[in-house]
Parts: structure tokens; C-alpha cells; sequence
């Protein structure tokens, strides 16, 4: 059965478990994050499929299912699966996409690395991921391809299926175009991104950057904007862009530009931190501290989060500030990624480092300052340490968006007193009122950011908590489905031909 709402991701759906030397497909544990929010789309339209790749070395097993149907609690859908060898999960996502998209679209052109791509690859799977796309839709359906790796899929797509209404998700920063066009392959990427009906970002300032990348490369016009509005601004922030573009007109035909932040689940997290199994790990971890205080980091590990810039920040503090010995701990959970490639073992390796200095130089059998966790904790348990926390600090030198921040929020009583510090180049940054504005490669910045967020006064920490949990609210997930649903109303109406007037 052909699909209406067609989305297409590099991850499956669902976490593969072997059990008993059976492979089961089980849900994600968290409603956030990008794969779970995307298939709750599924409960809104009549038949939904999704498109990502699986690791398969003999692509000809006569045992492996191209497609199969899944049932869970988001409903009834297809599951497009394509069989890639790791030699090619390892040039299309590990080279291509790790070592030359993601430094540039994160502003690190010290990190890009051209000369390992091979550029037929990516071609390859992303011609595969189009044909798989173009075999479950409708000839009225919306097929929504989501992040940098499937920049290709759009413009296959439209040779496919000309009348397609496609749509395109960044979930990631968009450079201006002095970074982006260290690419070498911007003409063709670009091109395909135009042959989209619409391009969506999350924040003001990705979707202004498309734009001017657009005229660079193609001479694209931009034919309509609007001011930002005013929830879309915080004062002081990097981030910010007063004007949102709306639409571009290239060959002829319009491609909107789509400025939509995503959001996370905020009442389910709310109701977490509310258990009593959350509330007795609440108590526990506020009793270990013996009246000390708790700055809570969470991140991956990744040299785009600032996680080694957030350890020298701590160990500056503890530094100038003896009379904080004992009395204050920093807890940083830095998730382990991409564990094969040396960019993010280096960054590990110098996170364990500077753990290890600052222990041994500052600890003691009663108190060690810095516990590291490199393991992902269970969402009930992050609730708990959310709401635990004096501080949450979430410094990242550039980051998309970043849910982890409003997860804090969600987790938080508004009588309680809480400060967030947060990094001026995560987009949330534009979007949460009453944090801690800070600029992650400025030291005076970050260490005036741990003072003020310690020495806030419970009056000041309490009213700014109160303007974080409403503006997470306000952009939650329901949020999101909402305009993207009907944003998706409207692409669809633009193709429909105007009716005949009457003779």
C-alpha cells in the first residue's frame, strides 16, 4: 500500500535488540529526539512509510526483507530498508558526511576533510534512498527527507516523481555561504535543495544563511520575508536574525523556506520528574551532595560541544575559588559517538585527561569535583538529575538547536530555584528566555557565567525558571506537529491546479 506521508532518515525507526539469537525491533525508551517525534506524523495521516539504511554485507541474502511492516504504539507503517555493506555506511556517513559536512556546517574549517571523500558513493546511496522514497508514495504524497547526508535525495526525487511535493529538514546549523562553499560539491547540493517545495530549519538565522547560499551559488532571489517574531529573539544572542525569509523563486518556480524549531516532549518529561520513583532519586541525589551545590552537563562527545571547554571552566573556578572546594560538583554525562573515528577518540581522550587533572589536583577521599559518565542514563533518571541540579550548563560552540536545555526546563518546578547557562550558539539559545547568555570561546564569559548562576539569588532563580518552563512549552513537540502538519496542508494546495471559472 502506497504511503501519503513518506519520510526519509538514515536511522531506522527502532532499536534492533537480539534476544535468544532472535533480532527484535523495539521502541526508543525517550519520546524525545528526532526519530520518536518524527513517527508520531504517523498518527496523523492515513498511511505513513519510512525510509533509512541497514547494515547488510550480503546486500543478495535471499532472507533479507526490503520492506516490512511494523506496528507500535505510533501506529501501522512501511520500512524502506536499504541494504548497505559497512564499506559504504563508512564512505557515505563516517567520511562523507562526518569529516567534510559536519565540520563546515559547524564552522570548523580546521576540521574539514576533502581529499577521503568519494563522492560516487554518495551519490550512490542517495539515489537509493530517492528510489526507495519514490516506490511508497502517493502521487499526491508529501515526502519529507531529513538532514545534511540526504542533500542529494531532492533533486533524484523530482526526476522521479515530478509532481512530488518534497520537503527538506535541517537538524543541524546552516552556514553562511564564506563556510559553506569550502565544499566543493555546493553547486550540486544546492541545486538539489531548489528542487525541493520547501527547505526547513529551525531557527531564523539557518533559513537567512540557505538563502544567501542559494544567491551565491545559483543566483536565487529572495521574493518574500517577515520580520522575526518576537518569541524568536532573546536579547543579546548571537543567533539572532530579525528577519526570516519566506520564499526564494529559482527556474521559475517558488521553494519556501521554512523556519520551524522542534521541541520536545514537555509534558511527559513534566510528569516524570513527578513520579515517586523519580521523586525518591530526586531526594538521593540532593542528599549525596551534603548541601553542596550541582552543575549538570549533558552532551555528546563531540568537539562541537564544548564539553572539554566546559572542564577548563570548571577548573578555572575551582581555581580562583578555594572556598568552593567540597562544596560544589560538576556532572558531566559526555556520550560516547562515532567511537571509530580519531577526530572523537581525541576529544574523549583529552575529556579523561582533564577529568584526571582536576580530580587529582582538587579531590579528596570525601569529594571528587568532576564526575564524568560516558554511558547513556535512562530518561527517568536524567529527569532526576535534571531536577536535582542547581545548574544545568550546556555550552556547545554550535549546535542546531539542542533539546537537552529544554529537557532541564520540562524537568524543573517553577518554585524551585535553578539557573541555566547556555551556550549563545545553540539555536534554543533564540528561543528560551531567562537563561544565562554565554559565549563558550570567551573565558571571562563562561567564568562569569558559573558565578552569577552560583550566587543567584532563589527570588531572581525562580522567576527566570518561570520564563524557561514557559517558552519550552511554547515550543514543544505539539508545537512542531502542528505547523509542520499544517505546513505540509499547504505545499499540497500549491500543487493542486486552480479550479476552472465558471463559463
Amino acid at each position: 500500500m502506497k504511503s501519503d506521508l513518506v519520510i526519509v532518515y538514515h536511522r531506522q525507526p527502532y532499536q534492533e535488540v537480539e534476544v535468544d539469537g532472535r533480532i527484535e525491533l523495539r521502541e526508543h525508551s525517550s519520546p524525545n529526539g528526532i526519530v520518536p517525534t518524527m513517527k508520531g506524523f504517523f498518527g496523523k495521516v492515513q498511511r505513513g512509510a519510512w525510509v533509512a539504511w541497514k547494515l547488510a554485507e550480503d546486500t543478495g541474502a535471499p532472507d533479507f526483507e526490503p520492506v516490512i511492516e511494523v506496528s507500535d504504539s505510533f501506529g501501522t507503517y512501511d520500512v524502506s530498508r536499504l541494504p548497505l555493506t559497512e564499506e559504504q555506511v563508512k564512505s557515505f556517513y563516517h567520511v562523507t558526511s562526518k569529516e567534510a559536512f559536519w565540520p563546515i556546517l559547524h564552522g570548523f574549517k580546521e576540521r574539514y576533510n576533502y581529499d577521503p571523500v568519494d563522492w560516487s558513493t554518495f551519490r550512490s546511496v542517495n539515489w537509493a534512498f530517492a528510489e526507495a522514497a519514490a516506490e511508497q508514495a502517493t502521487d499526491d504524497a508529501v515526502i519529507w527527507v531529513h538532514d545534511y547526508n540526504l542533500w542529494l535525495v531532492p533533486g533524484y526525487l523530482r526526476q522521479l516523481k515530478p509532481n512530488a511535493t518534497i520537503a527538506f529538514f535541517h537538524h543541524t546549523p546552516f552556514p553562511g555561504p564564506d563556510m559553506f562553499n569550502v565544499l566543493p560539491w555546493r553547486q550540486e547540493i544546492v541545486e538539489s535543495l531548489l528542487q525541493c517545495d520547501s527547505v526547513g530549519f529551525h531557527i531564523p538565522r539557518y533559513a537567512q544563511n540557505f538563502a544567501a547560499v542559494a544567491r551565491s551559488v545559483r543566483g536565487v532571489r529572495l521574493t518574500e520575508d517577515m520580520d522575526t517574531p518576537a518569541e524568536m529573539l532573546q536579547p543579546g544572542v548571537a543567533l539572532n536574525d530579525r528577519i526570516m525569509p519566506l520564499k526564494l523563486e529559482h527556474a521559475g518556480r517558488p521553494v519556501a523556506v521554512h523556519t520551524s524549531p522542534v521541541g520536545v516532549n514537555f509534558d511527559h518529561v513534566e510528569r516524570l520528574a513527578t513520579t515517586p520513583e523519580v521523586t525518591e532519586k530526586i531526594d538521593e541525589i540532593r542528599g549525596s551532595l551534603n548541601g553542596g551545590k550541582l552543575i549538570l552537563s549533558v552532551s555528546r562527545t563531540d568537539y562541537t560541544k564544548g564539553n572539554i571547554e566546559q572542564l577548563e571552566a570548571f577548573e578555572r573556578l575551582l581555581e580562583r575559588r578555594p572556598e568552593l572546594h567540597g562544596m560544589v560538583r560538576l556532572m558531566l554525562v559526555s556520550v560516547g559517538a562515532n567511537r571509530n573515528m580519531t577526530a572523537y577518540q581525541e576529544v574523549q581522550a583529552r575529556i579523561e585527561e582533564l577529568t584526571g587533572r582536576i580530580n587529582g589536583a582538587y579531590g579528596s577521599f570525601e569529594w571528587q569535583p568532576v564526575a564524568l559518565i560516558g554511558q547513556a542514563i535512562p530518561l527517568a533518571d536524567l529527569v532526576a538529575y535534571y531536577a536535582a541540579a542547581d545548574v544545568a550548563s550546556i555550552t556547545p560552540l554550535a549546535d542546531g538547536l539542542n533539546l537537552v536545555a529544554s529537557e532541564f526546563c520540562a524537568a524543573r518546578r517553577e518554585d524551585t530555584p535553578g539557573a541555566l547557562i547556555l551556550s549563545e550558539f545553540a539555536g534554543c539559545a533564540v528561543l528560551l528566555e531567562g537563561a544565562i547568555p554565554v559565549n563558550p570561546f570567551s573565558h571571562a564569559s563562561m567564568d562569569s557565567a558559573l558565578d552569577q548562576a552560583l550566587a543567584m539569588e532563589p527570588v531572581e532563580a525562580k522567576a527566570r525558571m518561570a520564563a524557561l518552563r514557559k517558552s519550552a512549552r511554547r515550543w514543544d513537540i505539539n508545537t512542531w506537529t502542528e505547523a509542520e502538519l499544517a505546513h505540509f496542508d499547504a505545499l499540497r494546495a500549491s500543487h493542486r491546479p486552480a479550479p476552472v471559472a465558471a463559463a
